[in-house]
């Protein structure tokens, strides 16, 4: 359990760090390029951690198929993005991956 909450503020740390790099416009902005740095050098640590007890396949799925999904709430929220089919197809065809590894695949017993 303490594998996916550190997994988890990898993929929130990922995902503020994403968002930030739109305000950062181009890195001509200190604030938000200072959380771009920041976020994604603690994402890639915190990742690592997680990677200690869990294989590499199933951490990276969750943490790219949930930061995709954040990311894409986030930009609907921040800059009114819409979604539309081809987004939403996307979206459950990763979710769908990320279940398939996680309730079929014997590597994810660890």
């Amino acid at each position: 359990m303490k594998t996916f909450i550190v997994l988890f503020f990898a993929i929130l740390s990922e995902v503020i760090a994403t968002s930030s790099l739109k305000f950062s416009e181009g890195f001509t902005k200190p604030i938000p390029s200072i959380i771009v740095a920041v976020g994604y050098g603690l994402s890639f640590y915190l990742l690592s951690i997680a990677l200690k007890t869990m294989p590499i396949g199933v951490a990276y799925a969750i943490w790219s198929g949930v930061g995709l999904i954040l990311t894409v709430a986030a930009g609907m929220i921040l800059w009114r993005e819409t979604l539309d089919w081809a987004k939403v197809t996307g979206i459950v065809l990763i979710l769908a991956g990320i279940l398939l590894i996680n309730v079929f695949s014997k590597s994810t017993a660890h």
